[in-house]
């Protein structure tokens, strides 16, 4: 026994890069899954969000409907233009 001939080297690469492509899939799947965590968190972030967004436009439109007041964007006056003095 001399060693490992052309076929045993042939052999023991394919097996590594067996290896290594079992190994990356096991990775991307650990990344996929806490992908989807992340993607979970975010949704029930923003429909609290939104719901708190709603909660205090109905607390806004129930002070506004107790003080008589709506909302009006006012503008603001235009000031008339200086006139230029002849010389």
């Amino acid at each position: 026994m001399a060693g490992l001939g052309l076929e045993g080297v042939t052999l023991a690469i394919i097996i590594g890069v067996l290896a290594a492509i079992v190994y990356s899939l096991r990775i991307l799947v650990l990344l996929e899954r806490r992908i989807a965590r992340i993607d979970e968190n975010l949704l029930r972030i923003s429909h609290h969000l939104e719901k708190e967004e709603l909660r205090i436009e109905s607390e806004e439109k129930k002070i506004e409907t107790v003080l008589g007041k709506k909302r009006v964007a006012s503008k603001p006056k235009k000031k008339a233009a200086k006139k230029k003095k002849k010389k």
